[in-house]
């Protein structure tokens, strides 16, 4: 299962190659391109929005208590993103113009090859299409500042538009467009835009006793991108009308046409019910979602970091999130409804609550809420490193993660006046 999953964040840099791959897999298990045809019953279907979120779902074939169950994650991850006019040329040579994409950790980015990734728009005066790009070749630098020209260097904080600039050459002429259409295959005056980021090109692998760690950039989000995938496809109820949604800029906040906190699930939701016609406030009310972002594993080194009685261990299943500022959508009804069918189907869970006094993160679920309001649970795995350009997660935790949403998609979810089961 981890190779698996190592190939899959290998091949995926970014959201839109994440989708890209979402895709394939989805095509190659019978799912269809969602188009104006009216859904039926037994439909497998999906859809994607700017290329960078997608939606996929299968609709059971009895629908007479129907269950809306859905699996919630994003593609994006923190990064540097080209700016629209990417080259700074000086007597220096050649660097890259470059922004802060979510809240990356500064410091890992330096020293290490970097390349580049995203989309290109391509015009020829009458139509706009987008095109995938990857540049598997090493492409710029960022070299850290020697401790011998300056002492207290180890001390200072990052400025990511003076420090944070990749080198590119020390030649004073580049022709960007020039470079990034002969890697496209493309004639430079075709580009009409792109979305472009950088990415580390260390290739993920596994290490530790029995290989039980494996590190690779992008973990969060794709290892819960990918695990709930692999359960969606899997998993299957004939009472159910099953969602998988893996979504943009949710480390930018999801405010995007493409983001959770967007109109994309509800739409998707509302066409279903029309075209089945069902009660979306009933089915809703039948319903639960699983929001699928990944956890702060404990530190070995920092355990004072966390609080001790809430903090989730690498390979030892998943984490079940909880907030009192409800950064988090879990409550108690939604987790005990969910741990009753881990515990069911005998899958380990742990419990993640901030430390007191720490704010941490959020994550899509109640962004997503604003728009379908729907029983919730923010569920993830436990990683060190989040925000890193290259984090470490537990190996076994992938498969544990890939039975629980398996588990869940075949279960049939019914709420009898407020008296819910998962069977």
């Amino acid at each position: 299962m981890v190779k698996d999953l190592i190939k899959f964040i290998d091949a995926s840099p970014t959201a839109f190659l994440a989708v890209d791959n979402i895709r394939k897999i989805l095509e190659n298990k019978g799912f269809k391109k969602l188009d104006t045809k009216k859904i039926k019953k037994g439909d497998k279907l999906y859809v994607t929005r700017n290329d960078s979120s997608i939606i996929a779902f299968k609709v059971g074939e009895d629908l007479s208590d129907a269950s809306l169950q859905i699996a919630a994650s994003h593609t994006d991850c923190p990064s540097m993103k080209l700016k629209p006019v990417p080259i700074i040329v000086n007597e220096h040579g050649v660097r890259l113009n470059v922004e802060e994409y979510g809240g990356m950790l500064k410091r890992p980015w330096f020293d290490r090859p970097l390349s580049l990734a995203g989309r290109i728009i391509v015009s020829d005066g009458k139509t706009v299409k987008s095109v995938l790009f990857k540049d598997d070749k090493p492409f710029c630098i960022i070299p850290s500042v020697a401790p011998h020209l300056d002492r207290e260097i180890e001390d200072k904080k990052i400025d990511i538009e003076k420090d944070l600039v990749p080198v590119v050459s020390l030649e004073c002429r580049y022709d960007f467009d020039a470079y990034i259409a002969s890697k496209a295959g493309l004639k430079a005056k075709q580009i009409a835009g792109y979305d472009l980021y950088l990415y580390p090109l260390d290739k993920g692998y596994t290490w530790g006793l029995n290989d039980e760690f494996f590190t690779i950039g992008h973990i969060d989000n794709l290892e819960c991108a990918y695990t709930s995938l692999r359960g969606f496809i899997e998993g299957n109820n004939k009472k159910n009308i099953n969602v998988y949604a893996s979504f943009d800029n949710e480390e930018v906040g999801s405010l995007t046409r493409q983001g959770a906190d967007s109109d994309f699930l509800i739409s998707i939701i509302e066409r279903i019910c029309n075209d089945l016609k069902l009660d979306r406030y009933s089915l809703i009310e039948n319903g639960m979602m699983l929001s699928c972002d990944n956890a702060h594993g404990l530190h070995p080194n920092h355990p004072e970091l966390y609080d001790g009685h809430n903090a989730p261990e690498l390979n030892k299943g998943i984490v079940l999130k909880y907030n009192a500022r409800q950064s988090y959508c879990t409550d108690s009804l939604s987790a005990a409804v969910f741990k009753m069918l881990l515990d069911k189907n005998d899958i380990p869970y742990q419990v993640f609550a901030n430390k007191t006094g720490t704010r941490g993160g959020s994550t899509l679920g109640n962004l997503s809420n604003r728009h379908l309001s729907i029983m919730s649970v923010d569920i993830g795995l436990a990683q060190w490193a989040m925000h890193s350009p290259v984090e470490t997660a537990g190996s076994y935790d992938a498969e544990t993660m890939c039975k629980g949403i398996k588990a869940f998609f075949n279960a049939h979810l019914t709420n009898k006046q407020g008296t819910y089961s998962l069977k």
